[in-house]
């Protein structure tokens, strides 16, 4: 009998364990995510701002898995029976031999109601589209208003965050100001008093990264127009005043929050079984603790047996993946009664993009540290070698070469769906 398979979620973590047993004989593998495709993350400000279609950053899972062995089931997991070995989702019952848990994070409000009512998100597909149109039907709204406090707050840009994400979106809102919406928007060329602002609640911008790289960041970012506040928390937001914790306030349309993550809880799972920002405890071959046949792998879990990580590994894509095909390689090798390897994550560097060549990048083996044009174009190589598929890497480079050269691009379009599709 073959050994049944269930991994829940299909992103960094998820696919690169799947794809392991692609052709396995020995291994029935079940991917189940709620989307039915895989999509990029990193890039997710583009397709936000204008810069690439979503068909760039995103492939359909079946697509993706034909030709193999994996099937997947596009559902959402309700809960786990662990006595039973058997998961319930909201649309069928799918029992294991392994299940795997590979659900990322969802974006961490801090318990502020009207920052989750009224504030843009950047965590997933959906997200960017919803940004893409609430800004631009906002500048439009600016264009045709004949007041101009009005105008200044629909044109006024608070993001919530200052690692990559923040310092990406704020950056190249700072040059669409500077050159589309200049050009493309006569009717605000009086509009003087609206900002672009970068806020963080900790003393430096891109925390995790080198000190170099954050001083090199605040000068470019401030450089380029952006308004950056640090130590400053957000504690509520209307839709119109974000409010500090210091008891200052912005008056704007625009919240945009990139201000933290957190992990999923799961019904039939224990509390103890959960650690900081709900991330799953697992030991050192990713395995939940307190259970037999449940791991946990990338951003979900929190593994602090890696020596050189004794607080957790960074929720990026290089230790989601690592995870993936360090888990997937143990189970083969337990299926063969052979002795297992723990994982321990190998770090690549950190990089981050600030503006139109302007970058950061950090190695650590050697420890270096470089800027500027060539560390922009190793942003660029990376990200696009990173994409799931060849259609993804021609699409991506294509409008990347256009931008670039024209300063500009030709996907501000609003669309939004007229009505859902009832099930």
């Amino acid at each position: 009998m073959k050994k049944q398979i269930v991994v829940i979620g299909g992103g960094f973590a998820g696919l690169n364990f799947a794809k392991a047993f692609y052709n396995s004989d020995a291994f029935e593998v079940t991917l189940v995510d709620k989307l039915n495709y895989n999509f990029f993350p990193p890039l997710l400000y583009q397709v936000a701002t204008g810069f690439l279609e979503t068909s760039s950053i995103s492939y359909p899972f079946r697509k993706m898995l034909s030709g193999s062995k994996i099937r997947f089931w596009m559902g959402e997991l309700e809960e786990i029976i662990s006595n039973e070995s058997k998961i319930i989702l909201n649309n069928g019952e799918l029992n294991y031999d392994y299940l795997v848990i590979a659900t990322g994070t969802v974006t961490n409000y801090f318990g502020m109601e009207n920052v989750k009512k009224n504030a843009i998100p950047m965590k997933t597909l959906e997200d960017a589209l919803n940004m893409r149109n609430s800004m631009l039907q906002r500048i439009e709204i600016a264009s045709n208003s004949l007041d101009l406090k009005e105008q200044e707050e629909l044109m006024t840009i608070v993001v919530a965050g200052g690692g990559p994400t923040g310092v990406e979106l704020s950056g190249m809102f700072a040059e669409m100001s500077k050159t589309i919406i200049h050009k493309e928007y006569p009717e605000l060329s009086h509009v003087k008093n609206a900002k672009i602002y970068l806020v963080d609640g900790g003393d430096s911008l891109l925390a995790p990264m080198s000190k170099n790289s954050q001083e090199e960041t605040l000068k470019q970012i401030k450089k380029l127009g952006v308004e950056v506040l640090l130590n400053k928390q957000v504690v509520d937001y209307d839709g119109q005043t974000v409010s500090f914790k210091d008891g200052s306030t912005i008056r704007t349309r625009n919240l945009i929050w990139a201000a933290g993550v957190t992990a999923m809880r799961f019904k039939g799972l224990s509390d103890e079984m959960f650690g900081r920002s709900n991330r799953l405890l697992v030991d050192e071959f990713n395995k939940v603790i307190g259970t037999e046949n449940i791991f946990a792998i990338g951003d979900t879990a929190f593994m602090e047996s890696d020596k050189n990580f004794p607080n957790g590994h960074p929720q990026v894509a290089q230790p989601a993946m690592q995870q993936g095909k360090n888990l997937a390689k143990n189970l083969i090798l337990a299926l063969a009664n052979k002795t297992q390897k723990p994982f321990q994550y190998n770090d690549k560097g950190s990089m981050a993009i600030i503006g139109r060549n302007k970058a950061v990048v950090d190695l650590p083996k050697p420890k270096v540290h470089f800027k500027g044009f060539l560390a922009w174009l190793a942003w660029l190589f990376v990200h696009l070698m990173s994409l799931s598929m060849p259609r993804n890497k021609v699409n991506t480079l294509y409008h990347w070469a256009l931008a670039y050269f024209s300063k500009n691009s030709s996907l501000r379009m609003i669309i939004r769906p007229e009505k859902k599709i009832k099930l």
